[in-house]
C-alpha cells in the first residue's frame, strides 16, 4: 500500500510525522513536559525508566516531525516546545472536529424529522403490504 505524498509548507509541520511522533506515550509525555519550558535531555530522562540514548531517540523522532527544537548552550543542550508545529496540529484536529459535528448535527436533524423512523413517511410506508388506499396490480393477486 503506498501513501500519498505529503506536502510540508516552508515552516510547516508534517502532520502524518506529527500524529506519529505522538502516537507513543513516552514522547507525548515529553512534550507535556516541555510544555512547561526548556528542559535537558538529563532533565527529559529523569521520570523514566529508560536509557538517555532511548530519550535520545524519541527526541530525534519529534525533531524530525517539527515538534520541537535541540540548542546548543555551552554544554547544555537545552530541547523546546515548537508551539507553532502543535498550533498546526491543533488546527487540523479542530477543523476536522468541526466538519464532523455539523454532520452529526445534519444526521441528528434528519432523524428528528423522522426521515429515518420506521413507517415515519405515510407516502412510504415501510411493509411490503398494500395499505387500505393501495389496489393491487396487475401482477399481484386480487382476494
Amino acid at each position: 500500500m503506498t501513501t500519498a505524498p505529503t506536502l510540508v509548507p516552508p515552516g510547516g509541520v508534517d502532520l502524518d510525522a506529527a500524529f506519529g511522533a505522538l502516537a507513543d506515550p513516552t514522547r507525548r509525555a515529553i512534550v507535556t513536559r516541555l510544555a512547561e519550558g526548556e528542559a535537558t535531555v538529563s532533565e527529559l530522562a529523569a521520570p523514566f525508566r529508560v536509557s538517555l540514548p532511548a530519550i535520545s531517540r524519541h527526541l530525534k523522532v519529534l525533531e524530525q516531525a517539527g515538534l520541537i527544537t535541540r540548542g546548543r548552550d555551552a554544554q547544555r543542550r537545552p530541547c523546546r516546545l515548537r508551539a507553532e508545529a502543535l498550533r498546526e496540529v491543533s488546527v487540523w484536529a479542530d477543523h476536522t472536529r468541526q466538519a464532523w459535528e455539523q454532520r452529526l448535527d445534519r444526521l441528528e436533524a434528519h432523524l428528528q424529522r423522522g426521515a429515518g423512523a420506521p413507517g415515519a413517511d405515510p407516502d412510504h410506508p415501510t411493509d411490503e403490504q398494500p395499505t387500505d388506499t393501495e389496489q393491487p396490480t396487475d401482477t399481484e393477486e386480487r382476494p
